[in-house]
């Protein structure tokens, strides 16, 4: 049984923070992040403003590009590390809030910035094991809410951001290949989320959540380790990296994409770059940027796609997924 992506939805906040403004508050300069990092706006959510709420905005148009109802799901799941509480999960808001009733729901907590490929794995088992014909894969976060609040660096780097992805099983195509996953624990505190305790603060629950992160750890990760794990995926997929229309990847920054790109010496133009402007969103930044090539016309049924995702663990994952038109995907009886 062959698995698709029928659609990809996207939502993100509508307060842009540019440059300029991050240089009133900081000692740096346009110049230096468009250099360093190439980014020059992102996205941040305000106050009040939940993950579940970009969730549900990513969900709803995804089913709108595919022409479904939200309630015609069959299950819903949310990878995210920000939840809006510890627990419920974030699916269940989602589903509470899109007024959805018999559908379950659960989250995934891929550690970030891989959580575009391991959200994209669970959902496609779930499809292929035949359980579920419909799956919504929203992958959520408000990693912006995290900065360190002296860190230039990282008040420049990310953004928030949501997006789904609408899975349904497919003919003539092989749709989403297999995913390969890895996870490096040695590489754990290169990038994490520390729980800082205030005074008086006895319970490990209690405290500001805040990011650290060492630059150059992962840039030394996505250019020593991840090409060859790119070997590994195409290999598996039966394919070449010349064979693939498109490389999809986690957008960690604009200039990194970049650099990945042509050490796995293909052209520039095959890079897809969004974070230039949304800045880093965690693990729904691959998913963006996929529907950015879509809807901006660089996709066409057929085309193979490398899809690869990582981040903080150091976890990764990758797969070719084979682009579908809407002639893919049999019509549902209800």
């Amino acid at each position: 049984m062959s698995v698709g992506i029928r659609s990809v939805g996207v939502c993100l906040p509508e307060n842009e923070v540019t440059n300029t403004q991050l240089v009133e508050r900081f000692d740096t300069s346009d110049a230096w992040i468009r250099e360093r990092l190439g980014i020059h706006s992102r996205r941040i959510a305000e106050p009040g403003e939940l993950t579940s709420d970009l969730a549900l905005g990513a969900f709803e148009d995804a089913c709108k590009r595919a022409g479904v109802e939200p309630a015609s799901i069959d299950l819903l799941i949310c990878c995210t590390s920000t939840p809006d509480h510890m627990i419920p999960a974030v699916a269940t808001m989602i589903l509470r809030k899109a007024q959805i009733r018999g559908v379950p729901g659960f989250d995934v907590n891929a550690g970030g910035c891989a959580g575009g490929l391991f959200g994209l794995d669970v959902g496609h088992k779930y499809v292929e094991s035949g359980q579920y014909e419909r799956v919504a894969v929203v992958v959520a976060d408000t990693v912006a809410q995290l900065n360190d609040p002296d860190d230039r660096t990282q008040h420049a780097i990310f953004g928030d951001g949501a997006a789904c992805y609408l899975l349904e099983r497919c003919t003539g195509s092989p749709g989403i290949g297999r995913t390969l996953l890895g996870t490096d624990p040695e590489r754990y505190y290169t990038a994490f989320i520390e729980r800082v305790a205030g005074e008086g603060e006895l319970n490990r629950f209690s405290g500001a959540n805040v990011t650290r992160m060492d630059g150059r750890g992962v840039k030394d990760f996505a250019l020593t380790v991840v090409p060859g794990f790119v070997d590994e995926v195409v290999e598996s997929a039966g394919v070449t990296l010349d064979d693939v229309r498109l490389i999809v990847t986690h957008q960690a920054n604009p200039t990194l994409v970049r650099n990945l790109i042509r050490l796995l010496g293909q052209p520039a133009d095959k890079a897809v770059i969004v974070a230039d402007k949304f800045g880093n969103t965690s693990g729904s930044s691959v998913v963006i940027a996929l529907a950015e090539a879509e809807r901006t016309g660089r996709l066409d049924p057929g085309d193979a796609v490398l899809l690869l995702g990582f981040g903080a663990g150091m976890s990764y994952g990758g797969t070719v997924v084979h682009w579908c038109g809407s002639e893919n995907f049999p019509q549902r009886e209800w």
